[in-house]
């Protein structure tokens, strides 16, 4: 509880160092206030309390889960927020309200994950989700900008509208909002639960899939994520997409006997699509930004496997794959948003002769490309081993044979954009320079994934 409290109380704090005229300081002050909150929750992991715990209501509920996750979001978020002042830099006047809601889209996710009520999972979301709303429109003089916030609104509300249906029916078949009341009732009834609490199961999940874009709720994924600003797609395609996967995760083992064969089924064609559908319609897209939300949609299907799970470790690898992926996107993202400055499109012509011009941010950008393919020595290939080698325990071979010609598809466009780096020629010959924030960023991040490539068990060896 005391992380939600901190993160919130910082957004605040940046609303009013922009009241006090304080801008120039914002950010060194926000970066260092979340290094410390991101020590706090670290120090309140492995001492299994919170500092901080007045709740009579049981609204948050702090877990070894909640803060592994929420040790992450803070990290993914510090990225984000590393690199605004270069990214508004034409806009450093509102540079306040951009990371204000960034902090605040932080607080939301952290509350995703930490939620002992289902009342607080909804706020949560909610608040995560408005200041999504909000960040992909940021742009008011682009019309793709315009369009991105208006289609993520809409799809949103519409999935945040089924949600709290599933909620009502839910309350209305155990008569309370507490998870754990929930999770005993269900668990002791079972089968002799009513009709609606399936429903209002399903409707839960059907919210989240959409949050998560998972197939086929991935409509709205591809035209956002090209529409919105390139630093709130790098939000939307790491923080947003692993938080929605977490608290999915944490609702299906709360109300775990409404997994039935029929949902589990459901579970297991909604992964395949993802894989299939977001590896194929990847492969031929010439907008960068439209590749990695396609590959976002492939990698949330990946995660999905997690849900029919049975191993004791299937939170752990959980948080190893969104670990994985996120700091992978994250150094991706970094490199486009540095070779796409100024040229007012992210397509892959930008790549064009990278490894000439700036052969470190190649580097990094091959490395982040390789992880998402799967390839050893990075994380990513782990996070897929593991995902697999627990099918494989769980029974769903299936899985297992898809996962594995969809990560043999992924690479074929992973590695294609890395070619262009080596192989294509740039208009351009002379050295690219690029500011430094982006490139500390995407190499911090890549290191990271490096690291739990080579020692995995930093997040396996955890007690989630």
């Amino acid at each position: 509880m005391s992380t939600l409290i901190a993160v919130s109380g910082l957004g605040i704090v940046c609303l009013l160092l922009e009241i006090l005229n304080l801008r120039k300081i914002l950010v060194p002050v926000t970066l260092l206030l979340l290094a410390g909150i991101l020590g706090m929750t670290i120090a309140e992991f492995y001492l299994g309390e919170s500092f901080f715990y007045r709740d009579d209501y049981n609204m948050i509920v702090s877990t070894s889960y909640s803060r592994g996750f929420s040790i992450l979001f803070i990290i993914l978020a510090t990225f984000v927020i590393a690199m605004s002042p270069e990214f508004y830099k034409d806009k450093i006047e509102r540079i306040a309200d951009y990371v204000s809601l960034k902090v605040f889209l932080l607080s939301g996710a952290i509350a995703m994950v930490s939620f002992g009520n289902l009342s607080m999972f909804f706020i949560g979301i909610e608040v995560l989700s408005i200041g999504a709303y909000v960040l992909a429109a940021s742009n008011p003089g682009r019309i793709s900008s315009n369009e991105a916030g208006m289609k993520y609104f809409i799809m949103g509300a519409f999935a945040s509208s089924f949600i709290l249906f599933g909620i009502a029916l839910v309350y209305g078949a155990i008569g309370s909002f507490d998870i754990a009341i929930i999770a005993e009732v269900s668990k002791a009834e079972g089968a002799n639960l009513p009709i609606w609490f399936n429903m209002g199961f399903i409707m839960i999940l059907v919210g989240l899939l959409f949050k998560a874009s998972v197939v086929p709720f991935h409509f709205w994924a591809p035209d956002v994520y090209e529409g919105s600003p390139t630093l709130v797609t790098t939000l939307m395609s790491t923080l947003v997409k692993v938080a929605a996967i977490a608290t999915l995760y944490k609702v299906v083992v709360i109300m775990g006997a409404a997994m039935t064969p029929a949902v589990q089924i459901s579970i297991v064609v909604f992964s395949i699509l993802s894989l299939t559908v977001g590896n194929i319609t990847a492969l031929n897209q010439k907008s960068l930004k439209r590749m990695m939300a396609y590959s976002g949609i492939s990698h949330a299907g990946f995660m999905m496997m997690d849900l029919l799970s049975t191993s004791s470790d299937a939170a752990n690898s959980l948080l190893y794959y969104a670990a994985a992926y996120s700091l992978a996107g994250i150094a991706g993202f970094a490199v486009i948003m540095a070779v796409s400055e100024g040229k007012g499109h992210e397509n892959v012509e930008n790549l064009y002769g990278l490894a000439r011009r700036n052969p470190l941010l190649a580097g990094i950008l091959t490395c982040a490309l390789v992880s998402l393919g799967g390839i050893p020595i990075f994380a990513g290939f782990f996070a897929k081993l593991f995902m697999f080698t627990q099918m494989v325990d769980a029974g769903y071979l299936i899985l297992v044979v898809f996962g594995i010609i969809n990560s043999i598809i992924a690479i074929f466009y992973y590695f294609g954009t890395a070619n262009v780096m080596f192989t294509k020629e740039s208009v351009s010959e002379s050295t690219l320079k690029v500011p430094v924030r982006y490139v500390l960023v995407a190499s911090i991040a890549i290191i990271l994934n490096i690291i739990l490539g080579i020692y995995p068990s930093l997040i396996m060896g955890l007690s989630l």
